[in-house]
């Protein structure tokens, strides 16, 4: 299946309306295979036509508004200390020329292209996780810049083209963005791409710069809420353990009952998935469903779940049992996927997995990259906010 990437321009402000129209014509698909004819041709469009098919230039908009070829220059590009009539009356030539600038000769000028690449696994496609591209997306067009995303669909050829491609095409920097928070065998050197991971880190190196959720802390908060809330007897139905975040999540579960001088029971410690990541089972409910089938005494007053799917089999296992949550059983999910957490009954106590901000931040490392800044530390772990609600 060929693999096909789609460009972002972004939301222009008062400062950038005059690359609304040729940013509008970059929202396209384009196949890698055929060597992005389509952003190359969107690239170097240089200005719109009038009748008579006759490219209208920068000089026709200086003659309009009556000012210098430097002065429209420099409202296109959105630089400060014009005058707000003088602003005005260029954006007044631009308009009603339909003029668009020339982003390859300002390629030229400033040897940068103005557009930011995005490559991920399977996150343009899995519902929670495409907040990353929502907050990549958000930052890229206030810096006024474009995003091009490239879906990778997991396959090793289609990701080296896809680097290759951008390496033809001049992107500025990359975002390398996957789905589940994971060691990643990444070669800056491989490259020479400005690069920021997102959600990913670089396996046994420390200068790869890197933004990822606190996993641990995240962990640690969800077991506090059940102890703060007076629950000693805490289950912990975890992710599939081959996932490196049920690892983190259990670190900090554990300090947390450690803490609180509370003993975890091995046996209430299960996990609600498991198999290989292509082919994986889901166990939460039948798991869920032998914990709470025992006596009161005998059985934990709250479960914590490694995500929001697994909570709400929790959920479902405590209602076929008739035990009322949260007075018989509470449950805590992970991640806050607001179509499980805010529409289960009741609905969803939760830590939320912070992926906009994620987006924004790594894109803000990737900007500061760009200029030079020596940004620490490189792997910043962003924290995982507890989401009160009813079901604990």
């Amino acid at each position: 299946m060929p693999l096909f990437m789609r460009l972002f321009s972004p939301v222009p402000d008062d400062t950038h309306r005059t690359a609304q129209n040729c940013r509008r014509r970059q929202l396209q698909n384009v196949d890698v295979d055929n060597g992005m004819a389509g952003h190359a041709a969107c690239a170097t469009v240089t200005s719109a036509r009038t009748k008579g098919n006759r490219l209208q230039t920068i000089r026709d908009v200086a003659a309009r508004a009556g000012v210098s070829d430097r002065t429209v220059s420099r409202v296109v590009n959105g630089e400060p200390n014009i005058s707000g009539k003088t602003r005005a009356r260029v954006m007044e030539a631009i308009d009603a020329l339909n003029y668009i600038p020339n982003l390859a000769a300002r390629m030229v000028r400033t040897n940068r292209s103005g557009v930011i690449g995005l490559i991920t696994d399977v996150v343009s496609t899995t519902p929670n996780s495409v907040e990353i591209i929502r907050g990549v997306q958000d930052r890229v067009s206030r810096a006024s810049q474009s995003l091009l995303i490239a879906n990778t669909s997991g396959s090793d050829d289609g990701e080296a083209k896809i680097w290759r491609t951008f390496q033809e095409h001049r992107i500025d920097g990359v975002l390398y963005a996957t789905m589940y928070h994971h060691a990643t065998a990444f070669d800056p050197e491989a490259h020479r791409i400005p690069t920021v991971l997102v959600n990913c880190f670089a396996a046994g190196r420390d200068d790869v710069a890197a933004v990822v959720p606190d996993d641990v802390e995240g962990g640690y908060r969800a077991a506090r809420h059940a102890i703060d809330q007076g629950h000693e007897r805490i289950a912990f139905v975890t992710l599939n353990p081959i996932i490196l975040a049920a690892e983190l999540r259990r670190q900090g579960f554990d300090r947390a009952l450690a803490e609180a001088g509370i003993a975890p029971r091995p046996d209430w410690i299960r996990p609600g998935i498991s198999g290989p990541l292509d082919a994986e089972e889901t166990r939460a409910f039948a798991v869920a469903h032998e914990l709470l089938s025992v006596p009161a005494a005998d059985r934990p007053t709250i479960i914590l779940a490694g995500n929001d799917e697994i909570a709400m089999q929790c959920l479902f296992a405590a209602a076929q049992l008739g035990l009322a949550v949260p007075d018989q059983v509470a449950v805590v999910g992970f991640d806050d996927f607001k179509m499980i957490s805010e529409r289960v009954v009741p609905p969803l106590t939760t830590v939320a997995l912070p992926y906009y901000d994620i987006g924004i931040r790594a894109a803000d490392k990737l900007f500061a990259l760009l200029a030079g800044e020596d940004e620490q530390p490189l792997v910043e772990r962003l924290p995982c906010p507890l989401v009160r609600r009813q079901s604990a």
